[in-house]
């Protein structure tokens, strides 16, 4: 049965520039190339689950302007479902100019613009869709309570959660407790538990842990993602490749993540499907066109 999945969430126009090193402040640099493409958390995690065989509709707002044809170019080029999409004709579509060093770390500055306008009212009328998903993903680059509305409907209904809190930001405990999966980087694990990036990954995880049913999973770039539930926590390493691009790894996991568990798989399995995901995404530049497809992934899990 084909995964249905949900994803209310932004969409950000990438304009990425390529460089030996990011400047420091008052420093100019020269640039290698330019890119413009797709790119937003939501939009990109709703890709990467399309890519990978789901049934998805992508529930956001962009504007009526240039940068919004690029959206709905990927969008209907993926098979999207956009029947609650908005496009806002007061405000610009989000943007995000990325810096990428010549190691595939990278700098992102978002401006969000038409992101920050979806309401309620849009999940609301979007409420029988969510009804019918197997899981329903958001993340922080529109307002937290239309996250938390989101989570809200998609508990109401029985379907799974997976809150990425991306970017970083504290987020209050009700909110948290509507997500059944919670899905941080090192950095954002930091900023939810209050705590420095150097403290240990799974006493924070346990901390932000609100139910015996909940899942804190922390992504650990090359070394994998660790999870922590009441009373059990392991690594699921992930997979060695030639790193090219980092920029989209989160997104391709979360989207990846989000598949499996739709498709029944076991937490570990998931895991594994996810890490495999977001390894093939970093082998290639961009974000949104970096997303793998299904039987990508499956060729990388069967060769390990």
């Amino acid at each position: 049965m084909t995964a249905k999945i949900v994803v209310v969430g932004s969409f950000n126009v990438d304009l990425t520039s390529y460089m030996e090193r990011i400047p420091v402040p008052g420093e100019t640099v020269m640039g290698d190339r330019f890119v413009t493409g797709p790119g937003g958390k939501g939009s990109n995690q709703a890709v990467a689950a399309a890519r990978l065989g789901a049934d998805v509709t992508f529930i956001g707002r962009i504007g009526q302007d240039v940068f919004a044809s690029i959206a709905l170019t990927i969008w209907q080029n993926e098979n999207i479902n956009l029947d609650y999409l908005v496009q806002d004709p007061d405000h610009a579509t989000g943007v995000a100019p990325i810096f990428v060093e010549n190691s595939g770390e990278n700098s992102i500055v978002v401006v969000l613009g038409a992101n920050l306008t979806l309401t309620t009212a849009d999940l609301d009328a979007a409420a029988e869709r969510i009804a019918q998903a197997d899981v329903l993903v958001t993340q922080l680059e529109i307002k937290d309570e239309i996250a938390a509305h989101a989570l809200k409907l998609a508990r109401d209904h029985g379907v799974t959660t997976i809150l990425n809190p991306a970017p970083a930001r504290p987020l209050p405990p009700a909110m948290l407790t509507l997500a059944d999966y919670l899905t941080p980087n090192e950095t954002e694990l930091a900023t939810l538990a209050g705590r420095a990036v150097t403290d240990d990954v799974i006493e924070m995880a346990r901390a932000l842990l609100t139910s015996d049913q909940q899942t804190v999973i922390t992504t650990l770039g090359s070394v994998g993602a660790r999870y922590v539930q009441a009373g059990k926590t392991a690594l699921v390493p992930t997979y060695p490749v030639d790193v090219v691009d980092t920029t989209g790894a989160g997104d391709a996991f979360n989207g990846g993540l989000a598949v499996a568990l739709a498709e029944g798989k076991s937490l570990d399995e998931a895991l594994a499907f996810a890490n495999a995901t977001a390894a093939l995404c970093v082998t290639k530049p961009g974000t949104a066109p970096s997303m793998p497809d299904r039987r990508t992934v499956d060729e990388l899990l069967q060769t390990q």
